[in-house]
């Protein structure tokens, strides 16, 4: 989808022509150095500063930079008081607040709400650098700094909270964070093109208060803009009422205007023929229209409106057909626009070609950021993605259109990682992003493509539409071992193997010159039950991709092996898919190292799933499919044990779980059976020999209620550096396999995740 770059085109603010800064000022003296006497816009962030377009405070910040902006930088301030937030002065224009490439719940607990003691993101790995619900935190701490002037949030917290949403940490459905946090304006997505309109339209002296209608903002509002028509949720998915109830809306609630409009006017009165009058083109349905949801207050309190209003916010998220999103919270109510729309290459490459260091900033010294040390030699090539997992939340930030770079762009990169990443030995550890394998893929129909509302375009089968040929990535591949100082280039991003079986090509290319030994992929089960709730397509496709993979990597004289991920837990999931899945990870011979439960991330469909227990991915109705969510601690435990069948620690819940189940027959030493039988050690009271020390020995972690996270985000203070360190390691939601390399389980291959989003 094609739009008119808007990214460039402004004039520079004030007419400057300065050159970029070294880095970002996060200091006065650095703006001294600079001559600046104040920021126009001061970024706060839940990061520490990496001057690389894989962070989104550089990417946000150079890009206002080209604009003309002067960017400042304060980097995880201590929150417990305003003078952090003070440090660079008073900006002229507003405060940019995001949390950072992660969410900050997500960042600081585990998926069973254990505290983490490390952070990828923060220099030393050290954990506790930011609050709970940083942007809340950090918002209301600009305003005690500066009451009048305007905060702008974004960054994926703020993104995946626009709307009313179910929060895993305190088990309750929460406001739109806009309200939460008291800001101004919301930015969700990847944000350049609404921010540089924005900047603009703030620095010409338009009042923030009057700003409502910029793409891919959420803004405050008591009434829907002037000018708009309006339609009620259910029309466009009907609710089926559970009981004889009164209207879910409410009284209170906004009415919406009639969209049927008069009869059309008869061409024939009375057989006396009328002329007919060429008219105008049709305006499009969704042109100016705006989707009256239930409200907060209602889809807290009843998870089928919860679930219908999920099903709304997931169909209104392609830019060429969506509609504004109307959600009242008590006397006020949230305005959703249409998403922004995405960048065409011309765009995407003037962003990834700003000048970055592509080095943290100097104040950290030799700290370690191990998210920089993931990325650092990766070039993210694509955004967004049509696969459309329901667990994953990629779409409902980065939109299902790919925006891709050029190969020129792409490879100009390249370059610069050789002259500016030290130590760099020669190796591109990643071309990828969200996928390794959609660049440059999408619909081959422009008509279709605007007007589509599917959930995915791979899910339940690659759409007709889609273009399937990986020509131009094999093209990239190539081009980028042939630069002069490469010697491998690499593919750690998942590669989704259903498109890659479509051009055995891509396989054959991959396996020949881009795998290091292991490829991750993501089958992520192999019950139809949990698949179907994933999105995900069955084994068939998983072996089918797998027989090309062996085979080609036989042509090239390589032992190369797949690593697949599984998620345990997952809602649709029962004890019994687990076991199955365990007894195929044996006859496969796979043992897995870190296991992960599902972890409810906010705005995705299983998340509404998780909450509601209703299948949402279909229209929600009385006779609605309920759905079996694994949520109580001991199954959750018993999932993931059962991934790891192998470890002696998981035995006993799986015994016993076995002759519950009424499979004891699974239990022995026979080549069928998944467990052995209970040792007379065991039944002493001894560790399994072999079990895991950290397991079964490790101190507990504290645990928190729904009541104490937000109590500790008043009282909270950030840790000393170097305090709480910890060499575990930032757990993904996905699990991860070993293969054997010639019948021994060989070391823990080394692997990296997509890239950091914003």
């Amino acid at each position: 989808m094609q739009v008119e770059s808007t990214l460039f085109t402004h004039p520079k603010y004030l007419g400057r022509t300065e050159k970029a800064a070294p880095f970002l000022p996060m200091s006065r003296k650095e703006m001294d150095k600079l001559g600046w006497d104040s920021c126009d816009i001061i970024i706060v962030t839940g990061d520490a500063y990496v001057d690389h377009p894989s962070f989104g405070m550089a990417v946000i910040g150079r890009m206002l930079e080209a604009q003309g902006f002067r960017v400042g930088i304060i980097s995880q301030p201590d929150w417990s008081n305003k003078n952090d937030f003070m440090k660079l002065g008073k900006p002229n224009l507003y405060f940019g607040v995001t949390a950072g490439n992660m969410d900050s719940m997500i960042n600081r607990y585990t998926a069973e709400r254990r505290l983490r003691h490390d952070d990828a993101y923060t220099a030393g790995n050290v954990g506790g650098k930011r609050p709970d619900r940083a942007v809340t935190v950090y918002t209301q701490r600009c305003k005690e700094a500066f009451k009048q002037v305007p905060v702008v949030i974004g960054g994926i917290e703020a993104s995946l909270r626009r709307i009313a949403h179910y929060d895993y940490w305190s088990d309750k459905v929460r406001r739109s964070v806009i309200l939460d946090a008291k800001a101004d304006i919301l930015v969700y997505g990847n944000a350049e093109r609404p921010l540089v309109e924005l900047s603009h339209r703030i620095a010409s002296g338009e009042p923030i208060s009057e700003i409502h209608d910029v793409r891919g903002t959420t803004v405050i509002r008591k009434q829907p803009l002037a000018g708009w028509k309006g339609m009620d949720s259910r029309k466009i998915d009907q609710l089926h009422k559970i009981d004889p109830i009164p209207n879910p809306y409410g009284a209170d609630d906004v009415g919406c205007q009639n969209l049927s409009g008069p009869s059309e006017a008869k061409v024939f009165d009375n057989d006396v023929p009328k002329p007919i009058s060429v008219q105008p083109p049709r305006p499009k349905p969704w042109e100016n229209t705006y989707v009256l949801l239930p409200s907060y207050e209602k889809v807290a309190g009843d998870k089928y409106l919860y679930a219908h209003a999920s099903r709304i916010l997931h169909q209104e998220q392609n830019p060429g057909c969506a509609r504004a999103l109307f959600q009242p919270h008590a006397e006020r109510a949230i305005w959703v626009n249409p998403p922004a729309w995405p960048l065409n290459t011309d765009e995407m490459d003037g962003v990834f070609d700003l000048p970055y260091q592509r080095v943290p900033h100097p104040t950290y010294g030799k700290e370690k950021i191990p998210a920089y040390d993931m990325i650092k030699t990766s070039i993210n090539i694509m955004r967004g993605c049509f696969g459309g997992c329901s667990f994953c939340s990629i779409t409902e930030h980065e939109g299902r259109i790919i925006q891709s770079r050029s190969q020129d762009s792409i490879i100009k990169e390249i370059k610069d990682i050789q002259d500016k990443v030290p130590g760099f030995t020669g190796v591109i550890s990643d071309l990828g992003g969200p996928t390794a394998n959609m660049y440059r893929l999408g619909c081959k129909s422009e008509k279709a493509e605007k007007t589509c509302r599917r959930l995915s375009c791979v899910f339940p089968s690659i759409c007709g539409h889609l273009d399937t040929d990986h020509q131009a990535t094999i093209d990239l591949y190539r081009a980028a071992r042939d630069v002069p100082g490469i010697k491998k280039v690499l593919i750690a991003s998942g590669v989704r193997y259903d498109l890659a079986t479509e051009d055995p090509r891509y396989v054959k290319e991959l396996a020949s010159h881009h795998v290091g030994g292991y490829l991750k992929i993501a089958p992520e089960h192999t019950e139809e039950g949990p698949l179907n709730k994933m999105m995900k397509p069955g084994m068939g496709t998983y072996d089918k991709f797998k027989e090309l993979f062996d085979k080609y990597s036989k042509e090239a004289g390589k032992k190369q092996y797949l690593i697949p991920y599984f998620i345990s837990a997952h809602p649709g999931t029962t004890d019994e898919d687990m076991v199955n899945l365990a007894l195929w990870l044996k006859g496969e011979k796979f043992k897995l190292d870190q296991v992960q439960n599902f972890y409810p991330s906010p705005m995705a469909n299983a998340t509404t799933i998780y909450h509601t227990e209703l299948n949402s991915l279909k229209n929600v109705k009385h006779s609605s499919e309920t759905v079996s969510v694994p949520k109580g601690g001991r199954q959750r435990k018993l999932h993931k044990a059962l991934l790891r069948y192998h470890d002696p620690a998981g035995w006993p819940i799986i015994r016993e779980a076995l002759i519950n189940m009424g499979k004891a027959h699974l239990i022995g030493g026979g080549i069928n059976c998944l467990v052995p039988a209970e040792t007379r050690q065991e039944r002493q009271g001894h560790r399994p020999k072999g079990s895991s020390k950290a397991a079964a020995g490790k101190k507990a972690v504290t645990r928190f209620s729904a009541n104490q996270f937000d109590e500790r985000q008043e009282k909270a203070k950030p840790q000393a550096k170097g305090q709480n360190k910890s060499n575990h390691s930032q757990n993904s939601n996905k699990t991860t396999a070993k293969r054997p390399v010639k019948n021994a389980w060989g070391t823990t291959p080394k692997h990296q995740s997509s890239k950091p989003k914003r």
